[in-house]
């Protein structure tokens, strides 16, 4: 290993290459694999009877095997005389007609067009490095100088961007076609010291005219139908998918570690869409798993990759420790992908996932694929649009594991993220029938209603949190003694499908309800899609929520019993996705507090991954609001924060909570005795969800 180059920079020196050479000795050193290797596609390429230069030959084996199977004219050439004089004693008696030569293979002696192919194993590579890369440029000059029309640069590359890129752009500047081989390794009991970046091979083919637009092409082993690409970007993507793909799969036949997340994307092989998600999750060394419990792979129904159990790195070890598995593979199939059935799913999958075994699983072992009731799912499509504020997303109808019909709005940019979710009922459905349970497992199959004919259910709440913030509205104390007209106001920053404002509407009784709403683009779905209806009760003002509240606090006449922050946030780069950074500032908190009634709540909707952050967020919360009470959501990240503006101390903030329970079971009544045309009874168990509140 210590013979390897240190820098990118020693490749290119001759100094270098002669000390390598005198220090290796005449044991053959094989770049990217010998002539066993590469056969298939050399062949392809290079005939027989073809005028070969191979370049930078080194004491490889590859001339000579080629020579033995029928290649007679080689011409091999490399800078370092002690290897040239090597070669040449090597095969005096048995391969008097192959040539080597000491050349410089930037600027050889031969005439123009006097070749028919070029053969490079790992010189480019040598010669590429950022410094030295007109090196580079200077040697592919010389071999298209050197070719025919017609002729072939065949170069054997691990295909490092920076060089790959010098190639390729350098000969589609020249007006050649393009095509790149990826030479995956046959696994032949992968050994952990054994490479584990693909080996590439690149062809490039000179024409008499130059091509008016690039030709270039990607093709996965020697045989596999080339896939045409556009751009040169396009290519170096594709590239690095595979050395990617390459490094993983190496990484998973050697290792296990249950506490790696790794995932792995699969593309159509004609559109380049992607087609599946594949997350792979390893047990822990101590669990109890059966001997023969190998791998197993796990389909998630189509609707439910968004679910905690499927898309959380905690829900998806749980659903590995209950398959008891060595390792599982829990595969995702994407939106806008068609699948005919979970057999067809199977045959696609089997060839890739089989590369994702376990260390040490015998080569004839059975690998069961799982599913949740043995069936794809179902999912229709029925709207597709792009927002200038949130980028592309789309409509769909999804069939859940309770067998219900649900809507969502997701946004591609995370799709693993439902933005909003509604329930549909059929025209028959009443306020009287019952919820069912979401938590059973049926088979899903497509609805054998139509979707068209359905109907928002405004009952339903999508999301834990809006179900706390509801529940928080026994804060109130609607039904005191005291409490004579029974108003509420509300202030809601971010609409989404609008399935919170629709439910306070529908099921509280006196309330009104403002929602500000930064995209038109999401009004216009929640009315389209949604069901969103406003009215006298429900008014929707368009425009950023933070200008709002301003504005508002600036008046000095509008107050509201509750203020609810539910908007998400944009910047990834902030380890809390909701809400904005700016929302949560000290001067819009106090403005807040400003718009609040003597009674007022502030509800915040919390993302937070971020522990510092959280932490200062928290104290910034305790400076404007005298008490503060906390929901954690059950298996989600969120938690909601109810902030109260009664003149109390932080102290008696836990008095709050005994005198909650009366105030919960008034709004329990009132919700259920509440209802509309358009939806079923809500069931949401006001008590249940407050009591777990915890005071900050």
């Amino acid at each position: 290993m210590n013979l390897l180059p240190r820098t990118a920079e020693e490749f290119s020196s001759a100094e270098y290459w002669e000390k390598f050479f005198k220090k290796r000795g005449e044991k053959a050193f094989e770049w990217y694999g010998d002539y066993n290797k590469l056969c298939g596609v050399l062949h392809k390429y290079i005939k027989m009877q073809d005028q070969v230069l191979v370049v930078g030959c080194g004491n490889s084996e590859l001339s000579e095997q080629l020579y033995d199977v029928g290649f007679k004219h080689l011409t091999n050439i490399d800078i370092s005389e002690t290897v040239v004089t090597q070669m040449i004693q090597r095969n005096a008696e048995r391969r008097p007609d192959l040539n080597f030569q000491q050349v410089d293979a930037t600027q050889t002696p031969y005439d123009a067009a006097s070749y028919q192919a070029a053969l490079d194993k790992g010189t480019l590579d040598a010669m590429a490095s950022e410094e030295e890369g007109n090196l580079a440029k200077r040697m592919l000059t010389e071999v298209g100088r050197v070719l025919r029309v017609g002729g072939r640069y065949v170069c054997v590359t691990l295909a490092q961007e920076s060089v790959i890129r010098l190639a390729v752009e350098h000969f589609v500047q020249l007006g050649w076609a393009v095509r790149l081989h990826c030479l995956q390794e046959v696994d032949s009991g992968v050994e952990k010291d054994s490479f584990a970046l693909p080996v590439f091979v690149l062809v490039c083919t000179k024409f008499r005219q130059p091509m008016p637009t690039p030709i270039l092409e990607m093709c996965l082993g020697e045989d596999g139908a080339p896939t045409r690409l556009t751009q040169v970007p396009e290519l170096l993507s594709a590239v690095r998918e595979q050395q990617a793909y390459s490094v993983l799969r190496k990484r998973l036949r050697t290792e296990s570690n249950p506490n790696s997340n790794l995932s792995l994307t699969l593309c159509h092989a004609k559109t380049g869409l992607p087609r599946y998600t594949l997350t792979i999750q390893d047990c822990s060394p101590k669990a109890k798993v059966p001997r023969s419990n190998h791998f197993a792979i796990f389909i998630v129904p189509q609707g439910s990759e968004t679910s905690w159990l499927y898309r959380s790195n905690e829900g998806q070890k749980q659903l590995a420790a209950s398959a008891n598995f060595r390792r599982l593979v829990i595969v995702a199939m994407h939106r806008n992908q068609e699948y005919a059935d979970m057999q067809a799913v199977q045959e696609e999958l089997s060839p890739m996932v089989m590369e994702l075994a376990p260390p040490g699983m015998p080569d004839n072992q059975q690998v069961p694929f799982l599913s949740v009731g043995g069936g794809l799912g179902w999912r229709e499509e029925i709207n597709r649009g792009v927002s200038q504020l949130s980028g592309e997303y789309c409509v769909e109808n999804v069939k859940g594991e309770d067998g219900e019909l649900y809507r969502r709005l997701v946004f591609l940019s995370n799709s693993s993220l439902v933005q909003s979710e509604s329930r549909l009922l059929s025209s028959n459905a009443t306020g009287s029938q019952k919820k069912k349970n979401k938590k059973r497992s049926k088979p899903a199959a497509p609805p054998s209603t139509s979707t068209s004919s359905m109907t928002v259910d405004s009952g339903f709440l999508c999301c834990s949190h809006h179900e706390v913030m509801v529940a928080g509205l026994a804060l109130l104390g609607l039904n005191r003694p005291d409490n004579k007209d029974n108003r509420v106001s509300v202030l809601l920053v971010g609409l989404g499908g609008g399935g919170l404002p629709q439910f306070l509407r529908d099921f509280v009784p006196n309330i009104s309800v403002e929602v500000v709403e930064l995209d038109p683009v999401v009004l216009g779905i929640a009315k389209d899609w949604f069901g969103f209806r406003p009215d006298d009760q429900l008014t929707v003002t368009l425009g950023d929520g933070l200008e709002r509240i301003c504005a508002l606090e600036q008046k000095g006449t509008c107050l509201f019993d509750v203020i609810i922050f539910d908007a998400d946030n944009k910047d990834s780069t902030v380890g809390m996705s909701c809400p904005p950074a700016v929302f949560v500032e000290a001067s819009i908190l106090q403005k807040v507090r400003n718009l609040l009634t003597p009674r007022g709540i502030f509800m915040l909707n919390l993302v937070c991954r971020d522990l510092v952050l959280k932490k200062s967020v928290l104290d910034r919360l305790r400076a404007v609001f005298p008490s503060i009470l906390s929901r954690k959501i059950e298996e989600e990240v969120n938690e909601v924060l109810l902030c109260t503006c009664g003149e109390k101390k932080p102290s008696e903030a836990a008095r709050i909570l005994p005198a909650l329970n009366q105030s919960a079971k008034d709004l329990q009544s009132t919700l259920s005795s509440t209802g509309t045309k358009t939806s079923r009874s809500p069931h949401i168990d006001i008590v249940d969800l407050l009591k777990d509140l915890k005071v900050e």
